[in-house]
């Protein structure tokens, strides 16, 4: 039993890998493929809980969805036909959802249009018309996504696939740009102090109208929220919790209102902390030399230091008692409700004792005025100081940010002049010259100069860029003196793309803080309760004085038991890990990346542009017996044309070829990991590996057989040419190793990691890759879809999959892995699949990222173990747990400096990665 659900709000290849994991793990579910805008699930699982699952990742669900189209068949006459044509689709893509019977072919794939598969039907001898209430543009939209639920009552024989996003003209999978990515909407908070304080924002944000996902981040203050909700309902939603926000949409504004918001806590925090600690010391030491009990002759010295004593706690910590006042309306508690309840029970007893002494026995008049300051003091101070430290995290985010000039030299009219940032246009011709750092994307159109782009790639030497060359963003002239057309501005730019990446991943969570975020939910009712009971023990079975005790025990557990530390611990790590991966030329799509990358124990690596520098040279022509060479590259490099593959590139960039008199192609025809057809002057040429070859039934002359395998053995790729059914020749091409490769596979070996070459090469030249580098395992001539079912084995067998690619046809294994790792300078579609993107052209940088996961991992459990400890230990001993062995009992002002110092300890242990140092790579030889 097999079922199909329209999903919604999957904006990307990671996104359908979150879907599918969830599905995966519904009870009963046998096989589930996704895609961008279906699902289908293999089992007897309710509809229902499918749904859920699906909702249950942050994503939208619907039964039985409307297909995209329909097509009316006819001249299939039995079930063999149907085998056949189903052959057909899944050649044209192995991904592809459809439901296939004599009568009907009905779709299931946004981005692909009738007019292809009409075609490809007719190719096989068969006739396809769009059925009359096909639409043909359709649209997913979800809760309310498909209104209309359709399904095919005509299919007695169903065949269905699963589909990948795909353009028509050649079948590669379409990129999505960065730009182009889900909407979002950043806001700055004020008010947060705890996890309590982030499920409350969270919670209240996630339940705006047309809210999809929300992130909120106690280390910054930042929320970032998914979907198209309206800004000022998520402001409303935020104050209506009990905090602040605001909405700065320019990166430069929001930098500065940061700052700014940043610099005043900072003084604020400062000043509360000197008043309250100045005069609680002072009265503590008072109270160490003269005592702090109450007598009829001081009652009313003891009232003035009262009054004194709450105008000191109102100016230095009034923002925890407004707080946690807002909190009590709402019906919640957080870190400010114990520290509002703890010094106000303290101040509130030692009042009560002023006024009314005769209530109290004389032993147990003993005032705790200067403990609720001492207590507010430090809590400011741990505040302050833990603020600091968190700027240290941002550095990272910081340093990009200053890759933005704040203004350009525009040229008009043949002038130069300057003109701000925010005024400039794309298509405007902008001057750069030696030391000047570029503002926006644009391409050269004069001159000549070599550019620093370290900071974007982590590459530390200077770039080659003449006319026609891109230009990015953030960029440095070294040398030279260009003129650039701008292409893309403002938040359009990749460096702007990479900054609002960064500040997702940020802000994002890994598995492992919802721990954090169940046990915060619940955390400050249980301590109010396990603090009163406290008390209540004290106050029926303690030492006189009785009621001394229980106070003290009762505002010592409020205060020790703050979860400052616990909501800490994980964002700290992960701000402070992606901030490093940032600064090393590795871009991070979200924590949850992070810590799947800390499992990895395989690596697997596509071959071209992975291992190789993917620009293959032209080595050889061997044409057949009556055929000559020069017509061999000619009607080769004709069908190459249309193509875009390295190989293609190698064979157009050739010294013998001129591109401008090569022929006019028709009819074009990409075979995925097989090769390309096309008409040249009606005739129908192929030209491909053997695979293609061998589907066509197109013989290869024996003699020429055994050169070619010499070739492929040799490190060569050979490509076969036919006419029809006659064998014109064979082309090699080789393309060389990068020059780290070597050293990237030892460093992995060298750290424990199993290393696998995924390739759709011939299994001749990949086995001599393979060797060349020690790659422990080669798997060789496997279509994309091939790829991803060899990291399903590798799933199977219990490996966790790391996969590294930067081709199109990587994208259905980039997807399957647990972790896809993708080059920057390979396909949109390869770095929009992929956890975790290489900005530096240098593969060292996969056991640099995995080390550094490794470590960010490692910090987080330390922050979280640390916050568990102290909460576990600090609770009992707090309550009273040392007093009937040494007679202990916790000082509330104790108290207070320990819970200051957690939150402090959390913060200085995350920042030790940001002097993360990746492992020496051996040097190539």
């Amino acid at each position: 039993m097999s079922t199909i659900l329209g999903l919604a709000q999957l904006s990307c290849q990671n996104c359908v890998r979150h879907v599918r994991e969830a599905l995966q793990n519904v009870a009963g579910a046998s096989a589930v493929k996704v895609n961008l805008h279906y699902a289908k699930i293999e089992g007897d699982v309710p509809v229902s809980a499918l749904i859920q699952a699906v909702q249950g990742a942050g994503y939208q669900a619907q039964a039985n969805p409307a297909a995209t189209f329909k097509l009316i068949l006819s001249g299939l006459s039995c079930q063999h036909c149907v085998k056949t044509l189903d052959k057909a689709l899944t050649e044209f893509d192995p991904n592809l959802i459809y439901q296939l019977s004599l009568a009907t072919l009905t779709v299931y794939a946004e981005d692909v249009k009738p007019e292809v598969l009409i075609k490809l039907v007719e190719d096989i001898g068969y006739q396809a018309q769009l059925s009359a209430e096909s639409d043909p543009c359709p649209k997913t939209e979800l809760p309310s996504a498909r209104s209309q639920i359709k399904s095919d009552p005509d299919s007695a024989t169903v065949v269905e696939k699963t589909v990948v996003n795909k353009t028509v003209n050649n079948n590669e999978i379409a990129p999505q740009s960065m730009a182009e990515q889900q909407q979002t909407t950043q806001l700055l908070l004020s008010g947060m102090t705890c996890a309590s304080c982030v499920l409350k924002v969270e919670k209240a944000l996630a339940a705006v109208p047309q809210v999809e996902k929300v992130n909120v981040n106690l280390a910054d203050n930042s929320a970032i929220v998914y979907g198209a909700a309206s800004q000022q309902a998520l402001i409303s939603a935020v104050e209506q919790a009990g905090y602040a926000a605001e909405i700065v949409a320019e990166q430069h504004l929001r930098r500065e209102k940061q700052q700014q918001n940043i610099a005043k806590e900072i003084r604020q925090r400062k000043r509360q902390a000197f008043i309250a600690l100045v005069f609680g010391f002072a009265l503590m030491l008072w109270g160490m030399l003269y005592g702090m009990s109450v007598t009829q002759d001081s009652r009313s010295a003891w009232l003035a230091v009262g009054v004194a004593s709450a105008l000191v706690m109102m100016f230095s910590g009034g923002h925890f008692f407004v707080s946690a006042w807002r909190n009590l309306k709402h019906g919640s508690a957080t870190m400010d409700t114990l520290v509002a309840l703890g010094t106000g029970v303290a101040w509130l007893f030692s009042m009560a004792i002023v006024l009314f002494p005769h209530f109290f026995p004389e032993n147990a008049r003993h005032l705790y005025f200067e403990a609720g300051m001492m207590i507010i003091g430090l809590v400011n101070l741990g505040k302050m100081l833990e603020t600091r430290a968190k700027q240290r995290s941002s550095n990272a985010l910081e340093k990009l940010l200053d890759l933005m000039p704040a203004s350009v030299t525009v040229i008009e009219a043949g002038q130069e002049k300057q003109l701000p940032l925010q005024q400039v246009k794309c298509g405007m011709l902008l001057s750069l010259k030696t030391g000047d750092r570029a503002a926006v994307d644009g391409v050269v159109v004069q001159g000549e100069g070599w550019l620093d782009e370290s900071m974007l790639s982590g590459e530390p030497l200077a770039v080659s860029k003449k006319i026609g060359d891109s230009i990015r963003a953030g960029t440095i002239v070294d040398n030279g003196s260009l003129r650039i057309e701008a292409t893309q501005v403002g938040e359009q730019t990749v460096l702007a793309n990479i900054i609002k990446l960064v500040r997702q991943a940020q802000g994002s969570k890994p598995k492992i803080a919802m721990l954090v975020d169940k046990v915060a939910a619940i955390f400050v009712p249980i301590v109010v309760v396990i603090a009163i009971l406290a008390a209540i023990i004290w106050a029926l079975f303690g030492p006189e004085p009785k009621l001394a005790h229980a106070l003290v025990v009762l505002t010592t557990v409020l205060i020790i038991a703050c979860p400052c530390a616990l909501g800490l611990a994980t964002p700290m790590s992960v701000i402070a890990s992606v901030s490093r991966a940032a600064e090393l030329g590795i871009l991070v799509r979200d924590a949850d990346a992070l810590q799947k990358a800390a499992n990895v124990n395989v690596v697997v690596f596509d071959k071209t542009g992975t291992l190789t520098e993917g620009k293959p040279k032209l080595t050889a022509l061997y044409p057949a017996v009556g055929q000559q060479q020069q017509d061999l590259l000619y009607y080769a490099a004709s069908l190459e044309q249309q193509a875009n593959h390295p190989l293609a590139k190698a064979l157009l960039e050739s010294p013998q070829i001129d591109v401008a008199n090569l022929a006019e192609v028709s009819d074009f025809i990409t075979h995925k990991g097989m090769g390309v057809s096309a008409k040249i002057a009606d005739q129908k040429f192929y030209l491909g590996n053997e695979k293609l070859l061998a589907q066509q039934n197109i013989a290869i002359p024996s003699g020429l057989q055994s050169q070619a395998e010499q070739e492929s053995r040799a490190g060569g790729t050979v490509i076969y040419l036919a006419n029809g059914d006659t064998f014109i020749g064979f082309i090699v091409v080789k393309d060389q190793l990068r020059q780290e490769s070597q050293s990237a596979v030892q460093t992995l070996h060298k750290n424990g990691y199993r290393t696998i070459m995924l390739t759709g090469d011939q299994i001749q030249t990949a086995t001599a890759v393979a060797e060349q580098l020690g790659i422990d395992q080669m798997i060789a001539g496997v279509l994309p879809q091939g790829k991803a079912e060899a990291i399903q084995t590798l799933q199977r067998q219990g490996y966790k999959v790391a996969m590294v690619g930067d081709g199109i046809n990587d994208a259905p294994a980039l997807a399957q892995a647990d972790v896809s790792i993708a080059i920057a300078s390979g396909s949109d579609i390869a770095i929009e699949t992929a956890d975790l993107t290489l900005m530096r052209h240098s593969i060292d940088a996969v056991s640099d990222v995995l080390a550094l996961s490794q470590a960010g991992m490692r910090n987080i459990k330390q922050n979280l173990l640390g916050a568990f400890i102290y909460n576990s230990l600090g609770i009992p001993i707090a309550a009273g747990l040392l007093y009937p062995l040494f007679g202990i009992l916790l000082n509330p002002v104790f108290a207070g400096v320990a819970m200051a110092l957690s939150s402090i300890t959390v913060v200085a242990n995350a920042n030790r990665l940001l002097r993360f140092k990746p492992v020496a790579h051996p040097v190539q030889k």
